[in-house]
């Protein structure tokens, strides 16, 4: 399976991310899962990366133009899709995937899981999309969508396949839906 992973290029502020994202990447190495990502070796992203290649995984990495010429690409990773901006980005990530994690990340992680979010809503996409929700870092986000509901904007049956797990063992179970 190939497990789309959106997630920031910076470590953050909490040093539980850095290791839950090692054990998101072991566990995506281990089961012979490929992870597709942004292509970065830095911050939370090139953890990722690094520890899906230490546990016998395969990574593609996907980044524009721009970032590659900046030096943020890591070049261990097994395979690099070079593409011209960003949008080109999100479409290849969302091709290449047959699931979607956003690991807590910045408004670039939010943009992308969004619009996976609003493809699963519409069905035209059927895969899990899975809000990585360490210590309730995605909370607001998920009263939000509770509160489309309320206001009838929304609909659980539009909100079908769009997840929130708080560790591992709830995304392998969303993952296995």
């Amino acid at each position: 399976m190939n497990i789309t992973v959106y997630l920031g290029a910076n470590e953050g502020n909490d040093p539980f991310f850095k290791e839950a994202v090692r054990e998101l990447g072991a566990w995506i190495g281990t089961n012979g899962n490929t992870l597709v990502y942004g292509g970065s070796k830095s911050g939370l992203m090139g953890e990722l990366a690094e520890s899906v290649l230490q546990a016998g995984g395969k990574v593609i990495g996907v980044e524009p133009q721009f970032f590659i010429d900046a030096g943020f690409v890591y070049d261990e990773i097994t395979k690099l899709i070079t593409t011209k901006d960003m949008s080109e980005r999100k479409a290849k990530m969302i091709e290449l995937g047959d699931a979607f994690i956003a690991f807590p990340g910045g408004t670039g992680t939010l943009e992308e899981i969004t619009e996976v979010m609003s493809k699963v809503s519409l069905k035209h996409l059927d895969a899990p999309c899975i809000l990585y929700n360490l210590n309730g870092y995605y909370d607001s986000l998920k009263q939000l969508l509770e509160h489309m509901i309320e206001m009838d904007l929304s609909s659980r049956e539009k909100q079908e396949g769009i997840y929130f797990a708080e560790n591992l063992e709830k995304i392998q179970k969303c993952l296995a839906k």
